[in-house]
């Protein structure tokens, strides 16, 4: 850790400093995003799942807003790896020096996390909820009209969680080093945390149990392997203090 204490007021001009650079970042990515989120639409009205469908515009606001709503995520998404590496910064100066150097892979890792659970609910979820809805409005007789707002509204609220459930063993991860848990805790909180997934696989699924099985199955496998890595980074975490106790 570094010799030197900050005092609050530094800390906080340090925490104002870095969010400051995530600002500034997203104003440019979002600046960028203006020339190809069109584009992304459109894609998303041609896949498999949107084809069949006539988007409609129920008020006249409606393509603008989901224009701009796209333009903000695909902004959050590209300041992401900055967000995340101001976060590493501004805690890095309490964390030992072999643990900067660990927690910076997070960054990478998370990426390719957030990525791995947007593609799982797009490609593999998001169709069976499209499917389920359409074959019940066709039982109940019902004309199905689709905004184009609700439909892609829909979709990020659908989406865009899974890409930030699916970082769960890198916050597991992190704050084992740091810490504040145990592998120990989470083996024996095991039985409430699946109940937890159960629940939330039943809010964000229709009510159907192979939808929810599909949903299950990764978020188990989340937690399981959050346990995993909270094995190994707890005890490079004691190792470190012992190192640094010797020295």
């Amino acid at each position: 850790m570094n010799d030197k204490e900050m005092s609050v007021y530094e800390h906080l001009g340090e925490l104002r400093k870095r969010l400051i650079i995530v600002l500034i970042f997203f104003a440019a990515a979002l600046v960028v995003s203006f020339f190809f989120v069109d584009d992304v639409i459109l894609y998303l009205q041609r896949t498999a799942e949107a084809k069949h469908l006539t988007m409609n515009a129920f008020r006249l606001t409606d393509p603008i807003k989901v224009y701009f709503q796209f333009a903000f995520v695909i902004a959050a998404v590209l300041s992401a790896p900055v967000l995340l590496y101001q976060i590493w910064a501004f805690v890095s100066p309490g964390l030992y020096e072999k643990e900067r150097k660990v927690t910076l892979s997070y960054i990478p890792a998370s990426i390719v996390l957030f990525l791995a659970g947007v593609s799982f609910a797009y490609f593999v979820l998001f169709p069976f909820v499209v499917r389920f809805m359409s074959q019940l409005a066709d039982q109940l007789g019902v004309q199905q009209m689709i905004g184009i707002n609700e439909y892609f509204q829909f979709l990020l609220q659908l989406v865009l969680p899974f890409g930030i459930v699916f970082q769960l063993p890198i916050v597991v991860l992190f704050f084992t080093r740091l810490g504040l848990i145990t592998p120990q805790l989470l083996v024996r909180i095991r039985k409430y945390a699946y109940l937890a997934l159960l629940i939330l696989a039943a809010v964000i699924t229709p009510p159907d149990v192979l939808s929810q099985v599909i949903v299950m199955i990764p978020l188990t496998i989340l937690y399981e392997g959050s346990i995993w890595v909270a094995r190994i980074g707890y005890r490079k975490a004691q190792r470190a203090v012992e190192q640094e106790g010797n020295e």
